[in-house]
Order: structure tokens, then sequence, then C-alpha cells
């Protein structure tokens, strides 16, 4: 390990930033706020390590995201340092909301690289264009094919990995015309129990996913165009080796009809408009775990129907964003229990007792240009939100904890933020600073004896919790000087209000085995600190260097640390490219998590390092392209676990991978 740090150290030096960059864009993946994605459309960008990657192998590209893993499947996306409940996780602007009370069903887990053009990335309140937020905004951009009259394109893509027997195939169809474009696409993965380091089995580490989209657009005039998507994606047989339960469903039908119009000439110069709905099912079982003390189903429905319409304008120097956006969302799940002693009556209670959220707001925004080098960004949401408990039995049952409360609840929110930014030719800098709030989600606020596994207790939602209100102040300065490049950012957030479980000594667990109940209350604070540092050397137009370290720190006003802060992270990457072939050698790793948080579940993780290397080719078939993308992950085949790895699941020993796309022009 000491000899991983030392070589991390001589690169970093050296000059060294982890990089992913995109061919076409010129972005750098690991220091930027958005991810170009590499779906069927931008196949010939071969330099992405694997065409048919997860979106969650793409987000983890990110500095600021980090993945929370429960299994091998729907791993839950983490921003600066905080999970779901603190971000905002939209698809293409529309509002979605997982169905299941123990998070296994984020929201990045309904769609697939094969739908998405780019993830857009907003580190706290920048991140609240299109909702409130404490710790930023990830949007999935739909693909966006348009009129380009380049006729009919077929792409088939296959991929294999050794470690858990993983097979993948998609299939991709679009035409396009002068007035009508027409983009459908397939894809399908399963993989089978995975191996940890030194051929360890991970148990109930299988699932097997098939995602399907359709998009279609006519123009209606040169400036108005009409545009329909709908995605449907299954996964069944999920099984979650951190967990207790394991999932034989989970389906989402994605819908959405948007207009848009374009004019440069006029005061409006773009105005997009989009009416949506999606439903999500949602059923956990423990079938096929053995010897549990009670077998229980714990299925879960989530559905939404919403709207926004948004506009952009320019007066002088002032660059104007507006977000009008609303929707109505109805969460609902139930847990029944079966005894063993069949002549006993089976216990059925709602964990979600059909909880119906409102909420419309606005958000605004103004650029505005000093000159070619200077600008600064202010922007602010207000919105109004509104929880109604629509089942008398769940309103009873929280009664019985809050005896005071009604069926409804509303709360406004706000958030406001500010940005200053300069540019010179070999660096910028950027400050900003912004306050926000958030409403508590369904589980915090209604939830009702959701076990959880990381603590090993039951939770019980507070209707009567305040708003969560953050203030934060983020720094960012990059220097590039011919082939050199230095970056650093940093980001400080502190909390209000910060929402928590507490242990209620007067409550008794439901769950067997359960250490006990907790209850949502609130911590007068947290503070949470992200620092990074990177840089990179290209030696030539085929070789450079790249890397990145990472520091992070949370502690809260009770003299806890707070749960899941990465410690200490290192990233780096010797990179060849030219202009049919690129080779890539990297390493990536953290230091001993010296700073967990037993009060909230937490043990020490080891550090680690592993070593990975990847390859890509591009061939020319007469008009056609074979892009092949291979090469080994784990190359030293290290068991390991991260301080995200939900109940300390290894992750994945070495495994061998090889992606192909064919591309019919």
């Amino acid at each position: 390990m000491k000899k991983l740090i030392l070589a991390v150290i001589w690169v970093f030096c050296g000059g060294i930033i982890f990089a992913q960059e995109s061919h076409d864009t010129k972005k750098d993946t690991t220091k930027l706020d958005e991810i170009t994605l590499v779906g069927r459309r931008k196949l010939s960008n071969y330099r992405q390590e694997k065409t048919l990657a997860s979106i969650d192998d793409y987000l983890e590209k990110s500095n600021k995201i980090t993945m929370i893993k429960r299994g091998n499947y729907a791993w839950e996306p983490a921003m600066n340092n905080m999970n779901s409940e603190r971000l905002n996780v939209t698809i293409d602007g529309m509002q979605i909301f997982g169905a299941c009370t123990d998070k296994m069903d984020p929201i990045t887990s309904y769609v697939d690289v094969s739908n998405l053009r780019k993830v857009s990335i907003g580190s706290g309140q920048s991140g609240s264009e299109n909702g409130h937020t404490i710790g930023g905004g990830i949007d999935l951009q739909l693909t966006n094919s348009k009129f380009h009259q380049s006729g009919l394109k077929t792409s088939v893509d296959l991929g294999y990995e050794t470690n858990g027997n993983y097979k993948t195939g998609g299939l991709d169809l679009e035409y396009s015309g002068n007035k009508f474009y027409l983009h459908a696409d397939g894809i399908y993965r399963k993989s089978d129990n995975y191996d940890a380091g030194k051929n360890q089995e991970v148990l109930y580490s299988q699932f097997q996913k098939y995602n399907m989209s359709l998009q279609t657009g006519y123009k209606l005039t040169d400036h108005h165009t009409l545009e329909a998507a709908v995605i449907y994606d299954k996964a069944t047989d999920v099984g979650y080796p951190a967990l207790t339960m394991d999932v034989s469903l989970a389906e989402a039908l994605i819908t959405s009809v948007t207009h848009k119009y374009v004019n440069d000439s006029t005061f409006i110069q773009s105005l997009e408009s989009k009416l949506y709905f999606n439903t999500i099912t949602h059923v956990m079982d423990d079938s096929k775990r053995p010897d549990v003390p009670i077998r229980m189903d714990m299925p879960g429905w989530s559905d939404t129907y919403g709207f926004y319409s948004k506009a952009s304008m320019t007066i002088d120097k002032h660059a104007l964003e507006v977000n009008l956006n609303g929707f109505y969302n109805r969460s609902l799940a139930e847990m029944t229990m079966y005894p063993n002693d069949p002549n006993q009556a089976a216990m059925f209670m709602y964990t979600w007792p059909d909880i119906r959220t409102l909420y419309s707001g606005i958000y605004a925004k103004d650029t505005y240009a000093f000159n070619d080098q200077t600008s600064l960004s202010t922007a602010l949401r207000i919105g109004f939100h509104q929880n109604e408990i629509a089942k008398e039995t769940g309103l009873e049952s929280l009664q019985i904890f809050y005896p005071e409360i009604g069926a409804t609840n509303n709360r406004v929110l706000s958030s406001f933020t500010t940005n200053y930014q300069f540019k010179k030719e070999h660096y910028d800098v950027s400050f900003g600073a912004g306050y926000g709030e958030r409403a508590p989600s369904v589980s915090e606020g209604y939830g009702f004896f959701l076990f959880n596994s990381f603590d090993n207790y039951d939770y019980i939602g507070n209707p009567t919790l305040k708003n969560e209100k953050a203030i934060e102040a983020n720094f960012k300065a990059n220097y590039h000087e011919n082939n050199f490049h230095l970056g650093f950012e940093t980001s400080y957030f502190h909390i209000m209000d910060y929402i928590i479980g507490n242990i209620d000594e007067n409550l008794s667990a439901m769950t067997i085995g359960a250490d006990g109940v907790k209850v949502y209350s609130a911590l007068s604070n947290a503070k949470i600190f992200n620092a990074y540092l990177n840089s990179s050397y290209k030696f030539s137009d085929s070789f450079s260097i790249n890397g990145t370290v990472g520091y992070n720190y949370g502690s809260a006003s009770n003299g806890e640390n707070l749960p899941l802060i990465k410690p200490f992270s290192y990233l780096a990457e010797v990179n060849y490219s030219t202009a049919k072939f690129n080779a890539a050698l990297q390493l990536e790793g953290n230091a001993n998590q010296s700073r967990y948080s037993n009060f909230y579940g937490e043990d020490e993780t080891a550090a680690y390092g592993i070593l990975n290397v990847n390859f890509g080719n591009e061939f020319k078939l007469n008009t056609n392209k074979v892009i092949l993308k291979y090469g080994i992950e784990n190359i030293l085949d290290v068991n390991y676990s991260t301080y995200a790895d939900w109940n300390n699941i290894p992750r994945q020993g070495r495994n061998l991978y090889v992606n192909m796309s064919y591309i019919i022009y």
C-alpha cells in the first residue's frame, strides 16, 4: 500500500489529473460540472473506457459524485458527501421519485446510457434549476436527435465481462429527415454473482435488466418543434448482498411531450415546455434467502405528474433564464409479514401511508457579463411544497407518536446563489455563495418502522420536522500553460436543522434482531468540507499523464463524525492515444477511513489501491465502423471495500471485459 501511495505522489508531482476527456468536447469529466456520455449517438468517441458501461460507472468519473453500493446494481449517487435526500435528481428536467423505502431504486437506475446524451451536474445551489436541493442537482439529459436529414442509421452493441459472467447487448435505430426524426433503442444486461478479490463469491449479487426507449420529433415550422419520448425499464431477480432482502421487480414507465421554440431574433430566444408522467413499481421480498426469522413482502409504488416551462432571454449584457415547474407525486409502500405458523394471521402495515406531494415553484437566473473576462451570476428559486397523508390508517398510526399532526403539511422553500467568475489567458478563478432549503423526504417525514441495515435500527418519520437549511461557499481556480494544467476547487456547507435519526429509548424495534428504534430529528447544525487538487501534463499529441487527490470532512453539532464521508482519495492515469488506437493505465484508491462514525453505524475501512488498464480500437468496414473496447479491472485481484460499500460488502475482483459496437451508416 505504501508503494501505491508513493507512486501516486510521484505521478502527481509530475503534473497529473485523472481525466476521461471527451474527444468531441475536450472536457475533463473528473473536474467539470457535467459528464458527456458516450452513448449510441457518440460511439465515434472511442476514448471512453467502456462504451457499454452502466450509468453508475459514468457518474463515478466526477469528483463530486460517489456511488453508495448495496450490491452489483442500482447504486445510490451521493454528491458533496450528501446522499439522495439532499440531492435533486431529475431525468431531462422531470421529477421522478423511487418507490423503495430502502433506497434500492435510485432515479439513476431507471435509465441507461442508451437513453442519455449527457449528465449535467450542479454542485450545491447551482443545481437548483429543476428543484430544491442542499448538496446539488443531477440532471440525466436524454438524447436529442435532430432533423439532420441523414436517413437511417443503425448500431449493434455487444459486451462481455468475465467477473459474474456479465453479458450486455443493445440495438439502436435512428431515422432523421427534414421534418421528422425517430429514434428507438434497447439494451439488455444480465449478471450472475460476482467474485470479490481472491475468488470470493459474493452471494445475492446477481441481476438482469432491460431498457427500451422511443423518441420522436416533428418540425412544425422553422422555429417550433414537437417531441415525444417514452422509456420503459424493467429489472428482475436483483440481489442485494448488503441487505436482508432482494428485489423481484423494479419497473418504470417514463413519458413526456415537449414543445420547443427557438428564435435568436426575438426577445424570448428559446422556450421549452414539457408535460410528463412516470410510474414506478418496486417489489422487495426475501423468498430466496434461507433461514429468515419471518417472511415478508414489501411492495412500493410511486406516480408523478409534472410540467415545466423554461425560457432564455438576452438583454444587453444580461443572459436571463426562467424555469416555472411543478409536480404531483403519490408514494405508497406497504409490508406484509407471514408468520412461520400457518395458523397465525399475516401482519400488514403501511410503511409509506400514501403520501401525496404537491409542488410548484419558479427559478430565475441572471448572468451579467462585465466584459469578455468577467461575469457575475445570481439565481433564485421559490416554491410551495405540500404533503398530505391520504391513508386514514397511516395518519392514525403516526398520530400515536405525534397526536397533534393533521393530514396536510404546507411549506415554503427558497434558495439563492451567486457566483463571480474571472478568466484570463492562462488562468481562471470563480467563487460563489448560496443559501438553500429542502423539505424532509417521504421517509424522513412519514416513514413507519423502516429497517436500516446500516446501523441495525428501525426508523420512524417525523412530520413536524422543520425545513433543512444550508449556507454554502465555494472556490475554484485553474492554471494552464502550454501543455500543463493545475486546478483546485473547494466547497463548504454549513447545514442547519440537519435531519438524521436519533435513538428513542422508549420504543421497541419491530424488526427481529434490530438494536432499537430511531426517530428522525434535527441536529442544530452539521459541517461538510470538500477539496480537490487536479493536475495534468501532455508530453505530446499522443502521450499524457493525469491525476487528482481529494480531501473531505464532515462533523455534526453533537460532536460525532457524519456518516459516509469520503476519506483521502487519489486517482491517476497514464494515457496514450492515436487516431485509431488508445490505451490507458489507471491507479485509484482511498486512504484509511480514520474519521468514521461508529455512532451512526460505520466502522473503519482499510486503505486500498487498484490498477486498471484499458484499450480501444476503431476500424472501418466500407462505410461502416467498428469500435472495440477491452481491458482489465483490478489487475492485482485486490479484495477490498470502500467507505461507500453498505455493510462492507467487497467490490469486484479481477475483471476482464470486451465491448464491441458496430455502426451502420
